[in-house]
C-alpha cells in the first residue's frame, strides 16, 4: 500500500480506504462512486445501476451511436421487460458522472440600445413609445394609453386617450420634447398610428414626417422581436398594475389626474438617471410642422431577414446577403444621400456591427396630405 501511495502521491489511508472498499472484488466490478453512508430505502439497487452503465457503454460502442437515456430505456424494455423511468437513469448517469451533454450558455445581455451605438455608448438618448389598448372604463368609455419612457433617463410619461390617432398623438409627444427636450432618437413598434400606411410603398407617416423636421431619428423595431421594446414594455405593466389597477375611475380626466400624480412620483424616484443620461437638446422656439416639407434625414427600420438574405424596407425587397439569413439587420434610410444602409445585428457580439450593402434609393417626392 505504502508503495502505490508513493507512485499515486496519495495518502496511504487514502489506498487503505480503497481497498477495503473494494472488498477482494475484480476491479470492473467494483463501484467505486464515492458513496455517504448508507442508502435510502427508494435508491435504485446497485445491480439495476451497474446494468444501466454496462449497457451504456455497449450502445456507445454500437452501430447507431446512440447511448442516452431514451436509449438505453429501449434497450432495457427489449431485454427484461419494464425498466426504470427516464428520470430514474439519468440521475444514475449523473452520480456516476456519464452525462456528456453540453449544458446551455448562460450570456450577459448586451448593454442597453445595443442596436445604436450610440445609445450604447451612452452619448445619445433614445425616447420609446407605446401603447396600451383596450382598457374600458367601467360604465365609461374604452381608452388607449400612450406610454413613453426614455432609455437612459427613464423620463416617464402616460396620456390616456380616447382613441390613438395620430392627429392625437403628435401633439404629446412635441408637449414631452418641449419640457425635456429632444432625444437624438424616437423608437416606436410597426404600428400604422407611428409608421404610416402599409400598404404603400415609400410612406412616410406624419409622425416620422415630424421626427425628422426637428432632427430626431425615428427607429421601428421589428415586430414579435423580443428584447428591443423590452423597456416600455416593462413600464406599460407597471403603470397599468400601479395607476390602472389601483384605482376606480368614473372617466378620462379622473383616471389622468391619477396618471399624473404616479408618472410625477415616479420621475422624481429616478431624477438621479435622468441627471446621468445624455443631454437633450431644447426645442426651437419656433416650429411649425410643414407636412410638405421635403424629406430629410434617415429613418431605422430594424428589421430579420428571411432565408435567401432579403428584407422588407418600405414595401421594397431588398437582397442584403445571402450569408446573413433569419438574422438581425439595422437598414438606415437616407433621404439626404439617397442609400440604404444595412448592418449586421448579433446580440452575441453587440459591438461588430458590419455593412453587409448600400443599396440606391431614390423616392419619388409624393404630395403628403396628412396633417397633425
Amino acid at each position: 500500500m505504502r508503495a502505490v501511495a508513493r507512485e499515486l502521491g496519495v495518502d496511504v489511508s487514502t489506498v487503505s480506504y480503497w481497498v477495503k472498499h473494494a472488498a477482494g472484488q475484480r476491479l470492473d466490478r467494483v463501484a467505486f462512486a464515492n458513496r455517504k453512508p448508507g442508502r435510502a430505502w427508494n435508491r435504485t439497487k446497485i445491480a439495476v445501476e451497474q446494468q444501466i452503465i454496462g449497457l451504456r457503454s455497449k450502445l456507445r460502442a454500437g452501430v447507431l451511436g446512440e447511448w442516452g437515456a431514451d436509449a438505453i430505456v429501449q434497450a432495457l424494455n427489449a431485454r427484461s421487460g419494464p425498466s426504470p423511468a427516464r428520470a430514474t437513469i439519468n440521475r444514475v448517469l449523473a452520480r456516476y458522472g456519464l452525462q456528456d451533454g453540453v449544458r446551455r450558455i448562460r450570456r450577459p445581455a448586451p448593454p442597453k440600445g445595443w442596436y445604436l451605438p450610440a445609445a450604447a455608448a451612452g452619448r445619445a438618448e433614445v425616447d420609446c413609445f407605446d401603447f396600451i389598448e383596450g382598457l374600458k372604463i367601467a360604465r365609461g368609455p374604452v381608452v388607449d394609453v400612450l406610454t413613453a419612457k426614455s432609455l437612459h433617463g427613464g423620463l416617464t410619461d402616460a396620456w390616456v386617450l380616447a382613441g390613438k390617432t395620430t392627429r392625437l398623438t403628435a401633439p404629446l409627444l412635441l408637449q414631452r420634447w418641449k419640457r425635456d427636450g429632444r432625444p437624438t432618437y424616437a423608437q416606436f413598434d410597426n404600428d400604422t398610428v407611428f409608421q404610416g400606411a402599409h400598404q404603400f410603398q415609400d410612406a412616410v407617416g406624419a409622425i416620422s414626417r415630424l421626427c425628422l423636421q426637428l432632427g430626431i431619428t425615428p427607429v421601428f423595431v421589428p415586430p414579435l422581436e423580443h428584447g428591443m421594446q423590452n423597456g416600455i414594455e416593462g413600464f406599460n405593466g407597471l403603470w397599468q398594475s400601479k395607476v390602472w389597477h389601483r384605482n376606480t375611475v368614473a372617466n378620462i380626466p379622473d383616471l389622468q389626474r391619477r396618471s399624473d400624480r404616479y408618472i410625477a412620483a415616479h420621475r422624481a424616484r429616478h431624477a438621479s438617471n435622468a441627471q446621468a443620461a445624455p443631454k437633450r437638446p431644447r426645442m426651437p422656439k419656433r416650429f411649425n410642422f410643414d407636412p410638405k416639407a421635403k424629406l430629410a434625414g434617415t429613418i431605422i427600420y430594424l428589421r430579420r431577414t428571411g432565408e435567401h438574405g432579403e428584407v422588407n424596407v418600405m414595401g421594397h425587397i431588398l437582397n442584403v446577403s445571402p450569408t446573413w439569413c433569419h438574422r438581425l439587420v439595422r437598414c438606415e434610410v437616407d433621404f439626404s444621400a439617397g442609400v440604404i444602409r444595412c448592418f449586421g445585428l448579433r446580440r452575441t457580439a453587440p459591438h461588430e456591427q458590419p455593412l453587409l450593402a448600400t443599396i440606391q434609393y431614390h423616392r419619388l417626392d409624393r404630395p403628403f396630405y396628412g396633417a397633425i
